[in-house]
């Protein structure tokens, strides 16, 4: 509730630039979005960046039905 608290004192600027960003986080990737992030993930080393790449993958395939 916190962040929400927060969202609502930015400016209405700022609240666009939000919901726009949680917009973006809710669209289905295409398929070349897919083929960028796999051809990041070949040759990564950096476990954090592997993990990220990894999950973002995943939601791209199966959004967050797999938080559920």
């Amino acid at each position: 509730m916190e962040i929400i608290d927060e969202i609502r004192h930015l400016s209405p600027g700022e609240q666009a630039r939000v919901i726009r960003f949680v917009r973006e986080l809710e669209r289905p990737m295409t398929g070349d979005e897919l083929n960028e992030l796999a051809g990041n993930l070949v040759g990564e080393t950096d476990p954090t960046r592997i993990r990220e790449l990894h999950e973002r993958i995943l939601a791209g395939f199966y959004g967050d039905k797999l938080d559920a």
